[in-house]
């Protein structure tokens, strides 16, 4: 099954006026609610809205010239009736579901538009993938607006990826149907310095009048963030301070504030609206990446606005930034975003409007979810069996794979590490002095051993290196083939066997997340679409995932949302410390360094 498309306004416009006129009757009418006008900023009651061909027609005191013995009443009660939510950036692929799945997942929640970049599949199928994500999210039944992808890879001559993008294929995605512009530019090295690729990337963008989105992972707010500026992209959601959003909005982009299933960034960024008054419509509120369990358990976009007003933000500006602010920044005011004329049906009423439970959903100017249930149908893509045979490691892997050679006559060497930061996405440098036993060099204490092993080509590749911070006890060991952004397979243990039996494990599933503690296995995610996502319900994947936060806490790790950790410890644009197919990365620096350093 297919969704019909929607008509377009022009196309609609007869029908709209005839119906605010009273001369034909509305296919659907919400009476008797609270109106969350986010033009003006203002709560209106005793308001009805009046729906006809997906789109609104009227929205006043008295509706009732509308409505016609056809017409499908909703009564609000007195409820708040507020624009559908939407996540102005959001990674798919992190729910660890199909666009279909993760429509299913979170029109419950509120969300009806979203606005993602699907460079997790880029970087493993390129341009088939692409298109794969972008025409299973053009059969949903809310607003699923596709980001070609900018960056694959995100850093190159620092990682190998499965394919590779380039200005060709950027030029090619922007005449398709639900591109909306170009995926974040994480490639910020390469924009200051003038890299040719990556202008001729945005400068398609922009000459097809389609938006750049940013990507800036670096606390220097000097001459080099000036420089990435005037490259060309328009926002930003890699701040983590007050000072970086009020220097992205004083350079004209938007500011993205996300709240994840790892990245906490409203609240030490929207002090800048709450505590300095900035003006509050340059920014706009996102996840970023949010797995099934959060999803499932916690919601998603309900959740960052509800996050949001408890961090101080006045409920209605909250709102504004999940709803209009982001259908202004990609050019969509007149399409998404609000409760007004010829604009998409895609309405929320709700109780409360700090709590933000979600009663009902309307999309398209039909109920989607009623009580936290879904009420329609999200049809799937027949994916093909080359994005379900993705995971290529060359041979078998056995322990020696996992070895990490000392040098001759040493007793102990200083090793660089990378470190995990709880709830941030960069990573801390580290040294640790470690111990020799054997002729291998092996962790000690929180230090364990990480490697990343190649399987896009079968060359059998592994690069070994350490990392601290997730705690790890006895003998464990964990991988997963989501290693963004090259996703490459991450494997972490305190035992080289196990290590070799986890990724071994992934390669006969197709891919996905598993863990081993004893040789014994305590749990796995399927994810057999490009190793990434699961075609399966996300409730069924959640219960998975949730097994697999349970044992990662019974091997001993004690971090918050340390899947989300391990799964970007292969991400070479964010400093300071990563390791990819070619080696251990300092992202300070954007140069390969070696792993052990001579003791002093």
């Amino acid at each position: 099954m297919e969704i019909a498309p929607l008509p377009s306004w022009p196309d609609s416009a007869h029908r709209l006026i005839a119906v605010a006129a009273g001369r034909d009757a509305a296919d659907m009418a919400i009476r008797g609610g609270v109106w969350v006008n986010v033009h003006s900023r203002e709560l209106l009651p005793d308001h009805d809205i009046a729906i006809a061909q997906g789109r609104i027609a009227f929205v006043g005191p008295d509706a009732s010239h509308c409505i016609g013995p056809n017409t499908e009443i909703v009564e609000a009660s007195g409820r708040y009736m507020m624009p559908g939510l939407c996540d102005g950036h959001m990674h798919i692929e992190s729910g660890m579901l199909t666009p279909a799945e993760f429509a299913r997942a979170v029109i419950p929640h509120g969300t009806t538009s979203m606005f993602t970049d699907p460079h997790e599949i880029a970087n493993v199928l390129g341009l088939d993938g692409v298109r794969m994500m972008h025409d299973e999210a053009m059969m949903q039944p809310v607003n699923i607006f596709t980001q070609m992808p900018s960056c694959a890879p995100s850093a190159p001559g620092l990682e190998t990826t499965g394919y590779e993008i380039t200005p060709e294929d950027v030029v090619e995605a922007m005449s398709w149907p639900g591109i909306i512009g170009l995926g974040e530019m994480m490639n910020f090295p390469g924009v200051i310095n003038g890299d040719a690729k990556m202008l001729a990337e945005i400068a398609a963008t922009q000459n097809s009048g389609k938006v750049v989105g940013g990507h800036y992972a670096s606390p220097n707010l000097g001459s080099a963030f000036s420089a990435y500026a005037a490259g060309g992209p328009a926002d930003d959601h890699e701040g983590t301070c007050e000072e970086d959003a009020i220097a992205r909005v004083r350079q004209g982009m938007r500011m993205m504030m996300r709240l994840g299933s790892a990245w906490y960034d409203v609240e030490s960024q929207i002090t800048a609206v709450t505590e300095k008054g900035l003006d509050p419509r340059s920014f706009i509120l996102c996840t970023d990446d949010c797995h099934s369990g959060t999803l499932v358990n916690e919601g998603h976009m309900n959740r960052v606005v509800r996050h949001a007003i408890a961090c101080g933000c006045d409920p209605l500006v909250a709102i504004q930034m999940a709803t209009i602010n982001t259908a202004t920044h990609f050019g969509l005011e007149r399409e998404i975003g609000s409760i007004t004329p010829g604009r998409r049906a895609d309405v929320i009423l709700s109780s409360d409007l700090s709590l933000l439970p979600i009663e009902t959903v309307i999309a398209r100017g039909q109920i989607v979810a009623q009580d936290g249930s879904i009420t329609v149908d999200c049809p799937h893509l027949n994916w093909p069996a080359s994005a379900r045979n993705t995971v290529h490691l060359g041979h078998k892997l056995t322990s020696s794979d996992f070895e990490i050679q000392a040098p001759k006559g040493a007793n102990r060497v200083k090793a660089n590490v990378i470190g995990v930061v709880e709830n941030q996405a960069p990573t801390k440098a580290l040294k640790a002095e470690l111990p020799i036993i054997e002729g291998l060099v092996e962790g000690e204490d929180e230090v364990c051993q990480i490697a990343l092993v190649e399987r896009h080509r079968a060359t059998g590749g592994v690069t070994n290196a350490f990392v601290s911070g997730f705690g790890y006890q006895g003998k464990m060991a964990m991988a997963s083939t989501v290693a963004h952004d090259s996703h490459h397979m991450i494997v972490v243990g305190t035992d080289r066997e196990q290590m070799a039996m986890a990724a071994n494990r992934l390669a006969e599933v197709g891919g996905g997340i598993t863990i081993f503690r004893d040789r014994q296995e305590l749990a796995l995610v399927e994810l057999p679409v490009a190793g990434l996502m699961s075609d399966s319900p996300a409730a069924q994947v959640a219960a998975k995932a949730e097994n697999m936060v349970a044992a990662m806490q019974a091997c001993g790790c004690r971090l918050n949302n340390a899947y989300m950790q391990h799964s970007l410890l292969a991400l070479v644009v964010i400093p300071e410390l990563r390791i990819s197919d070619i080696g251990l990365v300092d992202v300070r620096t954007f140069k390969k360094i070696d792993l052990l350093e001579p003791l002093a």
